[in-house]
């Protein structure tokens, strides 16, 4: 059997609209594969959208109930046996450090009463990874992958949002981030961003005003702004203040960003919190909800030389926390009634079993269910972060 580093090299040497075909003929060679599919999360994150030529490809498959459905939720191999056909299908989670792009689905024939051998699963769990990787570098070069997540056209707005995010998810041993867009297809206001160093951990969750394309073109600009003072080594204060006038600056005063900025120390869980504005953070600790109450800032760019002073607080272990934007909490009913903090809390506390990448997408179903199937009139976000801590013996 090749050593994976051939498929790795095989893959880096393919053209990018075609990393998916070089890997089916790796595993139809090595596996003697009936079929091989690779299936990719919506923008919703409800549906896997087959990768093909369109408009020639398969039908999608629900998130929620169908077998490769069970192997993305669940971030683990999930076998399907068809005895009378001698064949097992395999699906396997594509995922890179936690961010889950789809399912790598794999008919093999097996004799009759067989299991599926550990060795030949455990090579194609390394196909799996090795693919993941390649599919977000790929990205950079070609539209097919972008294109197979579509399950509807994106509104230019929702475009460009979506083309600005680091990810819907991550993870390293210190914590696990999850995060998702409501209307994925239309958003406009709505953004987050995170990155990671050796010791720190920055997130930042805004709400730019306006709506459509004014309100995307002030996102990027703000978190623009933000990487671009981050990445010159900035304290978290001196990153608002920059941000602030990059804004101030476009729009004097006419528009301007609610914003929620973090740094979390990961040895320590200190973290250093400026909160500009409306997105809000709730904390789960040792199962008991509550809202984190935090002095209000000016939003980035509502006025002139805005001084950002950041907060102190610690994480712990265990503790949850979400940041919501208030797209959440004024999103109404068709008979216009509000959806309550009662209601985000019971929210909180029934998703509490579920990983922090799971979470956000649930919750915001469980809103789109108050809210009804018409349009909304905001957009909505909602993150989630569960610190793990870092061990005594991590580097």
């Amino acid at each position: 059997m090749d050593r994976p580093s051939a498929v790795e090299r095989s893959l880096r040497e393919a053209a990018p609209h075609r990393i998916f075909d070089v890997m089916r003929s790796v595993i139809e060679r090595r596996h003697h594969a009936r079929t091989v599919e690779l299936l990719l999360a919506d923008y919703a994150m409800t549906r896997l959208q087959p990768v093909g030529v369109l408009p020639h490809t398969r039908s999608p498959v629900s998130v929620h109930d169908s077998a490769p459905g069970r192997a993305f939720g669940a971030q683990e191999p999930h076998c399907v046996y068809d005895r009378p056909a001698s064949e097992v299908t395999v699906y396997l989670p594509v995922s890179v450090r936690g961010d889950r792009l789809g399912v790598l689905g794999v008919a093999l024939r097996v004799g009759e009463g067989e299991e599926l051998d550990a060795e030949v699963l455990e090579d194609l769990r390394q196909c799996a990874d090795a693919l993941a990787h390649e599919v977000v570098v790929a990205e950079r070069d070609t539209d097919l992958f972008l294109q197979a997540r579509r399950a509807e056209r994106l509104t230019l707005a929702a475009e460009m949002q979506w083309q600005l995010l680091p990810g819907r998810s991550c993870a390293r041993p210190e914590y696990s981030l999850g995060a998702q867009l409501e209307p994925a297809y239309a958003i406009f206001g709505d953004c987050f961003d995170w990155s990671a160093s050796a010791d720190d951990l920055y997130v930042t969750v805004s709400n730019g005003m306006g709506e459509g394309i004014d309100a995307a073109l002030l996102t990027n600009l703000a978190v623009n702004a933000l990487r671009n003072a981050r990445r010159a080594g900035l304290s978290l204060g001196d990153q608002a203040y920059l941000a602030d006038q990059a804004v101030y600056g476009q729009y004097g005063g006419g528009r301007y960003l609610s914003t929620l900025l973090f740094r979390f120390h990961l040895p320590t869980g200190n973290v250093e919190i400026i909160d500009a504005g409306s997105p809000r953070v709730w904390r789960v600790r040792r199962g008991a909800v509550e809202q984190v109450e935090l002095e209000a800032q000016m939003p980035l760019g509502m006025f002139e030389d805005t001084a950002y002073v950041p907060q102190h607080f610690r994480v712990e272990p265990g503790d949850r926390l979400l940041f919501i934007s208030d797209g959440v909490y004024d999103a109404l009913s068709p008979g216009g009634e509000k959806y309550s903090l009662r209601a985000l809390a019971a929210s909180i506390n029934s998703t509490r079993l579920l990983p922090a990448a799971q979470v956000p997408r649930v919750m915001l179903q469980e809103l789109l269910g108050h809210r009804g199937s018409g349009p909304a009139a905001d957009d909505s976000l909602v993150m989630c972060l569960d610190w793990h801590g870092r061990s005594p013996e991590s580097p």
